[in-house]
């Protein structure tokens, strides 16, 4: 199959990656079992379904066949217990193929396009078949070990157990892919509503078994490179978790953890159990506190030292002051930008300041006149002879992730500093308030706010006012996108390009394939998702508790004196944790929501409210309630109604225009609707697609599975109360339910997602929406990584090399002078596999992927892909993904 390279010269970071045709299983199963070195690769060596279930079925015949002659006793028991696993793998794995072969089938009617192979419904199908190498791998080892002494029956059995629930678990996911794949409409990959299959989803999530996936298996489908760091998360938070509430300071809780996580560490089963039990219990505080661990002032000191060292590290905070912008369309007017005032009242915005570079204007009076202090070092370097280079071109206005609930731009920092030292741009990254304390709209406000302050000031940060790019990762990739629509709103000036990383543009209820990794995704429960999303659009019950202010420094000091005690009641502690899980003491804010309390001093806040804290209560129910019921047009009306875009800061309920836009229509909604279908593609979908068992179609509580199976269940079921609202369809929180009209105004977007992320159908579904309004995009997939690699970055390779993608990508804004309107066509596949690493400034230098492309008078080409990731090496075969097994050599890297 021949290809165009659509990129332009301007696009020189994109290339293809291509796609091969299979000319028969022959020479692919002689490769079953060639042996080469883990460190000098041919290439990808493809291996089709067929080939890996018959390894399957044969390493499980074959242990199954040794074992069920062994003899009594507890070495007999432990050989009872493989030759019952490898029986039911086997069981799982014959109705699994057929399932498996039907979605290769189809699939790839759900990619953004050709050369873009990835959606939901691949990475189900690439999770599955991650597990059923893993199996093969145990297996083999198995069968090679299993008469040394040294080889204990007992742990085998308990691994091979854990992979079999694991499998087990999936087989019931591809079942719900299925019933998605039924009744959802061609082409779409969410279904649009929050009842049918969206509704069994969230009800099977609360029963279904997931102490698996955390446990012996925990990130077994992401590369090798970061398991080991997965694992220690997982250790962590269990160990943080059982000692949550018990101590007032966080690093009380830090120490008991610390001396809790050994019996974690050495026992996967009870961690998995325990980290079950936490994602499916605990509130958004606990997330709150356990995300901003990273926040400690040991921890970010410690990950500041091993950082890029910048000249300029500042925490800005700009008070709320209205201030004027002219019209783009008609510069002779303008249009004011009144400060944040949503559910709380105005307030300074936080932002922090980042330069590689000390540059002019960035130590100037009224810089420094904005700077708050965070109880440490001077962070801008300053002096009789500090060379201030001359201002930048460009600016990078960056908006972290963290759920809206956590994390600051201090989390961020390590590849923040990277990036202003390879782009040689400043970035201006922004802490806008976090829910449940301040839900939907108030960050939008405040980035908004922030981005048209940066416009106005350009002088003070170091840049010219030329160019500027907002970039954000998951939270921050929707505020990016919102912050354009409101920009557009607003008529004032829009940013030359959008980068967003693993965005979160639907923040709906509504299931999709991808959202079904949510079971068994270790950073991204749909527990913790859920309660992320209800309180960012504050429905969270808990959003209306009060809690108790502290500034940063009070917190440290307070930490610090009692570090001792709880040090010395630790060794106790651990102990009665087990047996009480003590009152529950009131939860305070998060880090950064302590440090927006008291910007300017580092002393405690006073008891005394402030001027807008007594309207909190009644601002917040205001607020919430006009979001959900007022609805006019002012998107549509604003050039005629520019007089009126500014909010009066003297009356606080009154409420901003972007909470007056009603929710889109499915007319207005261009992949909403259906399109004519292929009579073949219907018969290709009719075979996999599958209704509710017995027909059950019309039933309350249908059964969602045949009658020959039922997942593993969980002795205790999540909590999911989903509370629907309105609010979650409002376009500027949800923009992949925007209307086209909306969408139209948006700058050149650039999204990067990860092929293993519940996320995915986000991008995937925004990228189809933008390409069919003729809107500039372009999508680059990585493999192998979880959502938040950016927070990763100095974990691994492939982490620090993703990073780079999305930098370069934020470079392409930068560089592209005039973007042509062919520049949606310009989208390519970043694919990851064991791959030499790229240069950190230059990614064009990438190693080659080379693949035969078998087909009737073309000639074979080679055509490169990115590297950025381990396990597994992926090819592309007729748009499909598919794996090659790995030696002995290599299975053996895999981790327990």
């Amino acid at each position: 199959m021949s290809r165009q390279n659509k990129g332009g010269g301007n696009h020189s970071c994109l290339r293809k990656m291509a796609s091969a045709k299979k000319s028969g299983s022959g020479v692919l199963e002689k490769s079953v079992n060639r042996r080469r070195s883990s460190k000098h690769k041919e290439g990808p060596i493809v291996m089709d379904t067929k080939a890996v279930f018959s390894a399957l079925y044969d390493v499980c015949e074959e242990n199954a066949t040794f074992f069920s002659g062994a003899t009594k006793g507890q070495a007999g028991d432990a050989a009872q217990r493989l030759v019952d696993t490898m029986s039911t793998i086997q069981e799982h794995a014959r109705s699994l193929e057929p399932v498996i072969s039907g979605f290769a089938a189809i699939y790839h009617h759900f990619d953004f396009d050709p050369h873009i192979p990835a959606n939901g419904y691949r990475s189900l199908v690439k999770v599955v078949r991650c597990c059923l190498l893993h199996i093969i791998h145990k297996g083999r080892y198995i069968t090679s070990n299993r008469r040394s002494i040294f080889f204990r029956a007992s742990h085998n059995a308990a691994e091979m157990e854990a992979y079999c629930s694991a499998l087990c678990q999936l087989r019931a996911l591809l079942y719900l892919a299925q019933r998605l794949l039924h009744d959802n409409s061609h082409g779409n990959l969410f279904f649009q509503e929050e009842s049918g299959i969206s509704q069994s989803f969230l009800r099977e999530y609360a029963s279904m078994h997931k102490g698996c996936f955390y446990g012996r298996c925990v990130g077994f489908q992401f590369t090798p490179a970061i398991r080991p760091f997965l694992q220690s998360i997982a250790i962590s938070l269990v160990a943080f978790g059982v000692n949550y509430k018990k101590h007032q300071s966080g690093i009380g809780v830090a120490a008991s953890s610390f001396l809790t996580s050994g019996k974690y560490a050495i026992d996967p089963d009870l961690r998995g159990q325990e980290y079950e039990r936490i994602t499916q219990n605990l509130d958004v505080h606990f997330w709150k506190r356990f995300w901003n661990i990273t926040e400690t002032e040991v921890l970010s000191s410690l990950v500041s030292m091993t950082a890029t060292q910048v000249k300029v590290n500042r925490a800005l905070s700009v008070p709320p002051v209205p201030f004027d912008l002219p019209l783009v369309a008609d510069p002779t007017h303008t249009v004011t930008v009144s400060p944040p005032a949503a559910h709380i009242g105005p307030g300074p915005v936080q932002m922090r300041l980042i330069s590689y570079d000390l540059r002019e204007g960035q130590d100037s009076e009224k810089l420094l006149a904005l700077c708050r202090s965070e109880g440490g070092p001077i962070s801008l370097s300053l002096g009789l002879k500090t060379k201030r280079s001359p201002p930048s071109p460009w600016l990078v206005l960056h908006f972290h992730g963290g759920g809206f609930v956590a994390q600051t731009s201090k989390s961020h920092e390590p590849y923040l500093r990277s990036w202003s030292q390879d782009l040689n741009a400043p970035i201006l990254s922004v802490d806008y308030s976090l829910a449940p304390e301040a839900p939907f709209p108030r960050a939008l406000e405040e980035c908004f706010y922030a981005y048209c302050w940066a416009i106005k000031n350009h002088n003070l940060l170091g840049w010219t006012g030329e160019r500027v790019c907002l970039a954000g990762d998951s939270a921050g990739g929707n505020l990016c996108v919102t912050v354009s629509m409101r920009a557009a709103a607003h008529g004032v000036r829009m940013p030359d390009g959008i980068v967003a990383a693993y965005p979160a543009t639907l923040l709906t209820v509504y299931a999709s394939p991808s959202r079904l990794l949510s079971l068994m995704d270790p950073l991204l429960p749909l527990s913790v998702l859920a309660r992320c999303l209800s309180a960012y659009a504050g429905t969270d019950p808990q959003a209306e508790k009060q809690v108790e202010k502290v500034s940063t420094l009070s917190m440290v000091r307070r930490d610090t004196a009692l570090l001792l005690r709880d040090f010395r009641q630790g060794a106790s502690n651990w102990i009665h944790s087990l047996l009480d899980r003590g009152s529950a003491d009131s939860v305070r804010k998060s880090v950064s929501e302590a440090s927006l309390t008291s910007p300017h001093a580092d002393p405690p806040v006073s008891g005394k409210a402030s001027e807008y804290s007594l309207e909190k209560g009644s601002l917040k129910s205001q607020t919430c309630q006009d979001l959900g019921t007022h609805a006019n047009s002012g998107a549509s009306n604003v050039q005629k109604n520019a007089s009126h875009l500014s909010t009066t800061t003297a009356n606080h309920n009154s409420i901003p225009d972007i909470t007056l836009t009603p929710e889109s229509k499915p007319e207005d909604v261009s992949f909403f609707l259906c399109k004519e279908v292929d009579p073949s593609v219907s018969e290709s979908f009719s075979f996999v697609a599958i209704p509710p068992p017995g027909g059950q179609e019309d039933s309350e509580n249908p059964r969602e599975f045949p009658e020959d199976f039922e997942p593993l269940r969980s002795e205790q079921l999540a909590e999911m109360n989903v509370q629907s609202s309105p609010i979650v369809r409002n376009p500027y929180m949800s923009p992949l339910l925007a209307p086209d009209s909306m969408l139209k105004g948006l700058p050149p977007v650039h999204l990067v997602a990860c092929h293993l992320d519940p996320m995915l159908d986000d991008s995937v579904m925004f990228a189809k929406r933008l390409q069919n309004i003729g809107q500039p995009v372009t999508l680059c997939v990585v493999d192998d990584l979880p959502h938040g690699f950016l927070s990763l970055s100095q974990i691994s390779r492939e982490t620090r090399e993703a990073a780079n993608v999305c930098m370069e990508r934020i470079r392409d804004v930068f560089t592209m002078k005039d973007p042509p309107p062919e520049m949606r066509m310009h989208r390519k596949l970043e694919r990851t596999n064991q791959k030499p690493s790229a240069t950190k400034r230059d990614h064009t230098h990438l190693s080659q992927v080379t693949v035969q492309q078998e087909e009737e008078g073309e000639e074979e080409e080679e055509e490169e892909g990115l590297s950025v990731g381990g396990g597994a090496s992926v090819m592309v075969e007729e748009g499909l993904t598919s794996f090659y097994l790995p030696t002995k050599a290599e299975a053996e890297k895999i981790p327990a």
